[in-house]
């Protein structure tokens, strides 16, 4: 059931926001915390999955207008990363983008509004608005426990695997706020820290 959902509509999405995402390794980051959210949604029919999958997509484009030496330094560091300027910086970016954007592929002003919605807010606020959001919030955040978001990521923190992996076990799991969020991110973990070595190194 889990490419049921994967429509060619999203595609048009994927393909309208390519530009976008050729930083802060976008282009790996959404298409895996993509596949996460798809996971979520078959838990979740009731929902409205296209809100969800446009959110997912465009959630990050803001960063495409951060220079990004300033992402990594101001947005990765501090002992509060979640509100730095460059944050709600590429919030309210991923917003201005994502308006045109989808209004170019013949969405209505309604759906725009919802996925703007989660969109602005899906780091800095805490709190989510809706079942979609909870959704896209979580899958934004899966992709870390995965070896590849591992693999990226421990670069961006300046940890190494195993001791980003330790940081996401600490820190991260909290975070979630579906259950079957929760159950993925643990799966993602234990086959990450196997692949990773995790006991050795």
């Amino acid at each position: 059931m889990l490419h049921a959902l994967h429509r060619p509509a999203y595609e048009a999405i994927f393909r309208a926001a390519d530009k976008y995402m050729r930083v802060r390794k976008n282009d790996v980051h959404i298409p895996l915390s993509y596949r996460f959210a798809l996971e979520l949604l078959e838990h979740y029919p009731e929902v409205d999955q296209a809100v969800v999958a446009a959110a997912i997509i465009l959630h990050d484009i803001g960063w495409y207008a951060i220079d990004e030496e300033e992402i990594f330094e101001k947005g990765f560091s501090g002992t509060d990363i979640l509100t730095s300027d460059v944050r709600f910086l590429h919030e309210s970016e991923g917003v201005k983008y994502a308006k045109p954007l989808l209004a170019s592929l013949g969405y209505d002003k309604e759906f725009i509004e919802k996925v703007c919605t989660i969109i602005d807010g899906h780091d800095t606020r805490k709190f989510a608005k809706s079942k979609e959001d909870e959704i896209v919030r979580d899958a934004d955040k899966l992709w870390r426990f995965a070896v590849t978001g591992v693999s990226v990521a421990c670069d961006w923190f300046k940890m190494t695997p195993v001791q980003y992996a330790q940081r996401l076990e600490d820190t991260n799991l909290e975070q979630l706020h579906l259950p079957e969020s929760l159950a993925i991110a643990k799966r993602e973990l234990t086959a990450t820290r196997a692949l990773l070595l995790a006991h050795v190194l």
